[in-house]
């Protein structure tokens, strides 16, 4: 090696495994749907009516006839009345649908039990070695679908390759109801056609940089070197040069389902006023904030918990209808929370708060793109 001179190896390809990625379609407007069939055919927007709510709230998501409006996901629930007036406005179950989705994990551990969700209607599955020694990834992709149908009058979408950057690639090729295929042989030629704002992974600004240097296709990012990539996009070029040579060889990581997120605190020095304990309860909602951040989650419950001198505790709730993951929603419903408590009658040896009925981040990006899921 000349010295001063960095020289970068070709990464290795890893194809032994075989990978499946599920993706419901369309899954909280369909389980309406499925639900109440007739709102089949009409404009339908999972969030709370904004008369209801004196304009606040979000769209969760929407199905096809009320995206030909132009309501998506992560619109305000009055912007998307005022393109669809007509739109069926229902508030969404969560707790419904996470029961689904524990079903359809309970299908998916019929196959395997090496399962990596994303979200709840959208999971990772190796079966390189699968419960019903089918040797064919493609085949076991259909019988889940199948089942899916079959059990839950739901349908699917399915990627199968040997990674899962590819796998999710290819679930979203041919959606409502598809299935694609992706061998390692016919990796590079799908990966190269694809317009680079379809790679999962890269977002609006950072397309819009790609585009700026000519990247407008999988073939154009394939014509950098890594050296140029890293110069370009920091750490994220060194994962975009692998991609788009179809390497990916994280492997499917089975998760514990977290079910909330909390940090509580016990004062050697009792808390005895008012501005004492708005400090502590901004101090826990920033922890709480930064620990949801780290594990990607966001959860719609927030409860506080208080514990008085005398061991005596109380506890108090708060369900909503969106997400909450920044210090400021926490610790505005920790707030509200805290005046329903008895208050500072007595003094206070313990505070905490906890973010509750948890979902990952990436759930949000499940109802944004557009077209029809």
């Amino acid at each position: 090696m000349t010295k001063g001179v960095v020289q970068f190896v070709e990464p290795t390809r890893d194809t032994s495994r075989k990978i499946i990625h599920i993706d419901m379609d369309a899954f909280f407007a369909s389980v309406e749907e499925r639900d109440h069939p007739e709102y089949i055919g009409k404009p339908l927007i999972i969030a709370r009516h904004p008369k209801e709510t004196a304009g606040r709230g979000v769209v969760t998501t929407a199905n096809y006839e009320a995206r030909k409006y132009g309501v998506h996901s992560a619109m305000s629930a009055q912007k998307a009345y005022e393109l669809c007036p007509n739109g069926i406005f229902v508030p969404g179950n969560m707790q419904k649908y996470r029961d689904i989705s524990s079903e359809i994990h309970q299908i998916f551990r019929e196959y395997t039990d090496l399962i990596e969700p994303r979200s709840l209607d959208e999971a990772y599955l190796d079966v390189t070695d699968n419960k019903k020694g089918i040797t064919s990834a493609t085949v076991v992709a259909k019988m889940i679908q199948k089942d899916i149908y079959e059990t839950l009058h739901l349908t699917s979408s399915a990627g199968v390759s040997y990674n899962k950057f590819i796998a999710k690639l290819a679930s979203d090729f041919q959606k409502p109801r598809g299935i694609t295929v992706i061998p390692p042989e016919d990796a590079l030629a799908f990966l190269q056609a694809l317009p680079i704002e379809k790679f999962h992974g890269i977002g609006k600004k950072t397309a819009e940089k790609m585009q700026s240097f000519a990247i407008y296709t999988g073939a154009d990012l394939y014509q950098y070197n890594e050296m140029d990539m890293i110069q370009k996009f920091g750490k994220m070029g060194y994962s975009f040069y692998r991609k788009v040579r179809g390497i990916d060889n994280s492997p499917v990581q089975p998760q514990i389902e977290r079910k909330s997120i909390g940090r509580e605190h016990t004062y050697g020095k009792f808390l005895t006023t008012e501005e004492q304990v708005q400090q502590e309860l901004r101090q826990l909602a920033n922890a709480v904030a930064a620990s949801l951040k780290k594990h990607q989650q966001h959860g719609r419950t927030v409860v506080i918990k208080v514990r008085y001198a005398d061991y005596h505790t109380v506890t108090k709730r708060k369900s909503l209808a969106v997400y909450l993951k920044n210090e400021a929603d926490i610790l505005f419903y920790a707030d509200e929370l805290w005046s329903e408590v008895q208050g500072l009658e007595k003094e206070i040896r313990l505070l905490g708060i906890t973010v509750t009925n948890l979902d990952p981040l990436s759930f949000e990006n499940i109802q944004l793109p557009l077209e029809y899921r």
